[in-house]
């Protein structure tokens, strides 16, 4: 028998960004190095949950997804902003297939905030990642060395 259901007719039809998103919360534990109170890491890693994730201290700050089970990995979206002071901000993404014994890095990224005009930085990879147990993101907030604090507004896995 044929599966069908009925639609309505402003049902925006998927778009190649649509994604089923991880649901984190789920699936993996989290490692935080700091957090702000009020600025909770699990309000970036689900959409619409809050304020983004603000460190409670300044300098290189690490999130570290734990996964219970290997994930497979085809997309990485992080959203990072910055309001108030222009900055240079780096992240390092890397994985681990054996429990954090040994990683791989997946990329290296700098960018430059620039308030007012530039202070939304949204990075969306492709990926093709197996078996992964561990997912990490490093942050250095400011390459000057200031004391500015890092932070993250959003990170969804597909």
């Amino acid at each position: 028998m044929m599966r069908k259901r009925i639609i309505k007719q402003s049902s925006k039809a998927p778009s190649a960004t649509d994604q089923d998103w991880l649901d984190l919360e789920r699936l993996a534990q989290v490692e935080i190095t700091s957090e702000e109170a009020g600025h909770p890491v699990e309000s970036a890693l689900t959409a619409g949950a809050g304020p983004g994730w603000l460190a409670g201290e300044t300098g290189e700050q690490t999130i570290r997804l734990l996964f219970d089970e290997p994930q497979a990995l085809r997309q990485i979206q992080l959203v990072f902003e910055e309001e108030s002071r222009e900055r240079t901000h780096e992240f390092v993404l890397r994985w681990s297939g054996d429990g954090g014994r040994s990683y791989r890095e997946i990329l290296r990224q700098q960018y430059t905030f620039s308030p007012p005009a530039t202070t939304r930085e949204v990075e969306d990879y492709v990926v093709n990642l197996h078996g992964v147990t561990v997912l990490e993101l490093r942050i250095v907030p400011d390459l000057s060395r200031g004391d500015a604090r890092a932070s993250l507004i959003l990170l969804r896995l597909a």
